[in-house]
């Protein structure tokens, strides 16, 4: 990669001339030197500089963005060329939709470790719409997400395993002494505790609302799983979750599941990748991925 773009990276990351100079084995003139010359190339100022701070000015924020994305593209080919002779090694930078990230992907993770130790991955967990963006700008290798999220060209997805979800809710509630099944339009009146736009268990929960034509008036949101389910074993409130994510509170008995009629809800786990050419790390941790299918689909059956 161009050195001035490595050196533009850096003082970006420092907010410092001489501290930038001090990690490169620089002088600080030497990196004053390559930010001029990237400025004179490009025909703009990047950086705004005083005493006190180097920062970002607009023209800076573009190409310190598009920097970063050409810095993971070389690197993404310095692996490539490395995996026609080698073995499968090097990094991987997963990222995974909150359900599956914290729930599935810690043991496959483990497996591709054992299996591949030369593999070093890294993990990022987020909601759908921003594990997808992540791939599009090339700062993940792949994304396992739930639910879907905005159409892009660039982005394949693959769907390769199914997860259920139900309505949980505290283990003394009334609803959890039913003798006959519950219907949804039944569920109305009960506060709903529910994750936040963009997230896939969000878009799950809503699908189900609109397929029963049903409109709760009380609903509380939560950015993650982990404070929905103690709300609801507060006795808070009721929700729809992965019965990945509740196995835990299941066991102990502090939630159940509701009997409902029209349930469990079905959705997919997707892998998302952007670039048709993938390092053989990249490759063995998708194949691990692909032969846990059986193990995810589990409770379908």
């Amino acid at each position: 990669m161009d050195q001035r773009l490595e050196v533009f990276l850096k003082v970006v990351e420092k907010k410092n001339f001489s501290k930038a100079a001090e990690e490169l084995h620089m002088t600080q003139p030497a990196v004053s030197q390559y930010i001029r010359s990237l400025e004179e190339t490009t025909g703009v100022k990047l950086l705004e500089r005083t005493n006190k701070y180097v920062r970002l000015n607009k023209a800076g924020e573009i190409v310190y963005h598009h920097t970063l994305e050409i810095k993971e593209l070389y690197a993404k080919m310095n692996h490539l060329l490395d995996d026609l002779t080698n073995k499968a090694s090097g990094s991987i930078a997963i990222g995974a939709s909150y359900t599956f990230g914290e729930y599935l992907l810690p043991r496959i993770i483990a497996e591709a470790k054992e299996q591949f130790p030369d593999i070093k991955p890294t993990v990022t967990i987020a909601n759908t719409a921003t594990i997808a963006e992540l791939v599009l700008s090339h700062q993940l290798d792949v994304g396992i997400v739930e639910g879907h999220f905005k159409d892009v060209m660039e982005l394949k997805t693959e769907p390769f395993a199914k997860d259920r979800m139900v309505v949980v809710a505290q283990s003394d509630h009334p609803l959890t002494h039913h003798n006959k099944p519950i219907e949804m339009k039944e569920l109305a009146e009960e506060t709903w505790i529910l994750r936040e736009l963009g997230s896939g268990t969000r878009e799950a929960t809503e699908n189900v609302f609109e397929q029963f034509s049903m409109f709760p008036q009380s609903i509380m949101h939560f950015s993650s799983t982990q404070p929905i389910k103690a709300m609801v074993e507060a006795g808070m409130g009721i929700s729809l979750l992965s019965e990945w994510a509740i196995q835990k509170e299941l066991h102990y008995g502090d939630i159940k599941i509701l009997n409902v009629k029209e349930l469990p809800y079905t959705r997919d786990f997707s892998i998302v990748t952007r670039s048709p050419f993938q390092t053989k790390a990249l490759s063995a941790f998708l194949d691990l991925l692909r032969s846990h299918k059986e193990l995810i689909d589990f409770k379908i059956q």
